[in-house]
């Protein structure tokens, strides 16, 4: 497969396949700094990491990815505000 490719796959899931969406809107609704929230923040990073080695991703892509995977948060957490307020 095309680096490039590679980049925007990982970069789809970083956002919303891995979950991210809806680990953020899972956030909402657990009570801040408790270790469901910690996990719920966490919980695709391991995912996201072995992407990258399994795909020989350079180190460059990580800030991309990182970025991706918090937008994929914000992203649930505005969903859960949206339905429950």
């Amino acid at each position: 497969m095309d680096i490039n490719v590679n980049i925007a796959l990982i970069s789809l899931l970083a956002f919303a396949a891995l979950s991210n969406i809806p680990l953020g809107y899972l956030r909402m609704g657990s009570p801040k700094y408790s270790v469901r929230w910690f996990v719920y923040i966490h919980l695709s990073v391991p995912f996201i990491i072995g992407l990258r080695i399994a795909n020989h991703l350079s180190w460059q892509t990580i800030p991309f990815s990182i970025a991706l995977a918090v937008a994929g948060q914000m992203v649930g957490s505005r969903l859960y505000r949206r339905k429950h307020l």
